[in-house]
C-alpha cells in the first residue's frame, strides 16, 4: 500500500508541513512506528487542514484496515502517542 502512496496525499503532508516522514513495521509483531519533523507553526490547524482533505480522507480509508490501535492509547489517539527518551543532534 505504501508502495505507491497517492501524488495528491504526498502533496497534502507537505502542504501540512510536515517533513522527513517515515513509517517502519516490526514483523511479526505488525507493529508501526511512524516519525516526522513538523515546520510549522500551528500543528492542530494543519492537522485539521490535513483531515479535512477529500483526498487523504479517501486514502485513510484504505488504511485504517491495516491498523489496529493499541489498546493503551489516550482517549481520542488512534496512533498512540510517545515519550521520547533520548535525543541527540
Amino acid at each position: 500500500l505504501h508502495a505507491a502512496v497517492w501524488p495528491d496525499v504526498l502533496a497534502m503532508i507537505s502542504a501540512c508541513n510536515i517533513r522527513n516522514y517515515s513509517i517502519y513495521l516490526k514483523e511479526p509483531e505488525h507493529l508501526l512506528f511512524s516519525t516526522f519533523e513538523y515546520h510549522g507553526t500551528d500543528y492542530a490547524a494543519d492537522m485539521a487542514k490535513m483531515a479535512a482533505d477529500p483526498k487523504t480522507q479517501e486514502w485513510w480509508a484504505l488504511c485504517m484496515p491495516c491498523q489496529e490501535p493499541l489498546p493503551t492509547r489516550k482517549e481520542g489517539e488512534w496512533w498512540a502517542s510517545m515519550d521520547e527518551v533520548f535525543h541527540h543532534d
